[in-house]
């Protein structure tokens, strides 16, 4: 199998959302991989590991609805593995392979935290020997008493693999700020992904 055969199932996370709250903590990549590639006619299933079924559907669905949109052939790992304890990874990439899928984009929830961000009010001083100039200034300055503000943070790891080599050739952990829903983490992550793929040299523009 040639080089680029192999790299091109790199290409697997170019998806239309755009980037906005996701960043990453970290990042790697096959050091085989010179050449910036592009996903379109690859068969590419769509992995999101979770011991909820009905998660794993949803949002197997939503990642192959947007890898076909740019020109993959995205699959839903659930129409061809059961989500259920006695599969095993060579099980699982036998049965990929002889369905003739080429590589994987897998997705994982690895941690949700929240974090309170304060911002102080103010308060001043008011004159209060006579009736007139304190009705101005006191509405001039009512107290604020500030604001306190709850963030949801869900950390992804983003893993892409050629399964014809069964190998890994890029890699994520990105971290989500209050995301809508499960779809709009998914693609969220995804189109952050294929951002950060092409910055890398990984992916066409």
């Amino acid at each position: 199998m040639s080089p680029g055969r192999t790299l091109s199932f790199a290409a697997v996370i170019v998806l239309t959302a755009c980037a906005g709250t996701t960043t990453f903590t970290s990042t790697w990549k096959s050091p085989d991989i010179h050449q910036a590639v592009s996903p379109l006619g690859k068969s590419i299933a769509a992995v999101f590991i979770t011991r909820d079924e009905s998660q794993r559907r949803a949002a197997e669905d939503d990642l192959a609805a947007d890898l076909t949109a740019r020109g993959a052939r995205g699959i839903a790992a659930h129409t061809l593995l059961a989500n259920e304890p006695g599969w095993n990874g060579d099980a699982a990439l036998t049965k990929l392979k002889e369905a003739g899928v080429n590589g994987a984009v897998v997705m994982r929830v690895v941690g949700k935290d929240q974090t309170l961000t304060y911002t102080p009010g103010s308060a001043m001083s008011t004159r209060y020997n006579r009736f007139g100039p304190y009705w101005g200034y006191g509405w001039g300055t009512v107290y604020d008493p500030g604001t306190v503000r709850t963030d949801t943070l869900v950390s992804v790891e983003t893993l892409v693999y050629s399964l014809d080599k069964d190998k890994l050739l890029w890699a994520s952990t990105s971290r989500t700020t209050n995301p809508k829903n499960l779809a709009s983490l998914v693609k969220e992550v995804a189109a952050a992904s294929a951002n950060e793929m092409v910055q890398q040299g990984v992916l066409t523009p």
